[in-house]
């Protein structure tokens, strides 16, 4: 369901609080998209957002193409409709104290400063803020969930031997769309046999065959809000020995993990933790990447939780947890969840069984 205006205007004051704090009477311009949309609550492919001292001087710019939804989108703000978007906005402002996204493209940059002098460069602002999701994010995030965890149940049933990696990929997109998501999230993972050992795999035309493990990494995407989710399957009636073994494994990393997402924890620290079960077993080499990431209008945004972390967790962060061992030329795991993280503890939104489940 849509972000009501008053929740956006709400947000965008926090924003202007924060610039103010260390630059007074500065005006912002919001180029990022996600942050945009996180704003105003637009979701077209390209607006900025000017954030005035005074709010009553807030607008958005978009072209030709958005005037119909930027206005059922933005209907509390003034807009600016022209197709040389960031020219019409420099050209409203006064020359005054500007400030812009350090991710603004330096062409962008030039054009603010030949206009308006040389502007302060924020960085993180709106991103920080982003971080701890609102009761609104967090119900957009547990419906991208539902419909993640039950797309991935209905594609285990349909597994068979001979489909290939590409195929079931698709299958999975279209389940999401049939259940209700706008979107996937990001570009589906699935990699079978060998290829379950590339941890971001591009699904191709091999087929599925007994014995393979297949490691499907996928999410839905709600109202702008990114699932993610991996599972991973075995094909055939029987699961060796090795095959299990590293599950386990990457069963308990997971778990110790995120019983660890606390507020207040170093995400170095839970890093750590996913990385020694692993380590003891001897496989500590065949982690070979972070443990996890926040997941909210971006597939990856703030937190990042890894070995080179440097920030600690927050009540209110949706975060990814997600170890795996990987043996090149034979096979991998890995087991992902997105929770959220709580003053009472971890609640995990993608319920869905951990085991390592037969299919066709």
């Amino acid at each position: 369901m849509p972000i009501p205006p008053e929740r956006h205007r709400a947000r965008r004051d926090r924003v202007r609080d924060a610039v103010a704090a260390e630059h007074p009477d500065t005006t912002l311009l919001v180029t990022d998209l996600a942050n945009v949309r996180y704003l105003s609550g637009f979701s077209g492919s390209n607006a900025i957002l000017v954030l005035a001292p005074d709010a009553d001087d807030d607008l958005i710019a978009t072209d030709g193409r958005y005037v119909d939804q930027v206005a059922q989108e933005c209907p509390d703000l003034p807009t600016v409709i022209d197709r040389d978007t960031l020219t019409a906005v420099v050209t409203r402002l006064a020359r005054s104290t500007i400030a812009v996204e350090a991710t603004m493209t330096v062409g962008e940059a030039a054009s603010v400063r030949q206009a308006l002098g040389e502007p302060v460069v924020t960085s993180g602002v709106v991103e920080r803020l982003r971080s701890i999701k609102d009761e609104d994010e967090l119900a957009a995030l547990e419906r991208a969930t539902a419909i993640t965890a039950a797309a991935f149940d209905r594609l285990a049933a349909e597994m068979r031997a001979g489909a290939t990696e590409v195929a079931l990929a698709r299958r999975l997109e279209q389940l999401f769309g049939d259940l209700g998501a706008e979107d996937r999230a990001f570009d589906t993972i699935v990699g079978s046999g060998p290829h379950s050992a590339i941890p971001h795999h591009q699904p191709g035309r091999r087929a599925l065959a007994a014995g393979d493990l297949v490691v499907v990494d996928a999410g839905a995407r709600v109202d702008g809000y990114h699932a993610d989710m991996t599972r991973t399957f075995v094909v055939g009636e029987t699961i060796l020995p090795w095959q299990e073994e590293i599950h386990r494994v990457v069963e308990e990393a997971r778990s110790a993990a995120a019983a660890a997402y606390l507020p207040g924890a170093s995400a170095r620290d839970i890093d750590a933790i996913a990385r020694g079960v692993v380590a003891r077993e001897g496989l500590g080499d065949r982690f070979t990447h972070g443990l996890g990431h926040g997941v909210g209008l971006r597939i990856h945004e703030a937190p990042n939780v890894g070995a080179r972390s440097t920030g600690t967790i927050s009540s209110g962060m949706a975060i990814t947890v997600e170890p795996g061992v990987y043996l090149p030329g034979m096979g991998g795991v890995r087991i992902e969840d997105t929770l959220v993280v709580t003053d009472a503890g971890p609640r995990i939104l993608t319920e869905a069984p951990r085991g390592l489940r037969m299919v066709g």
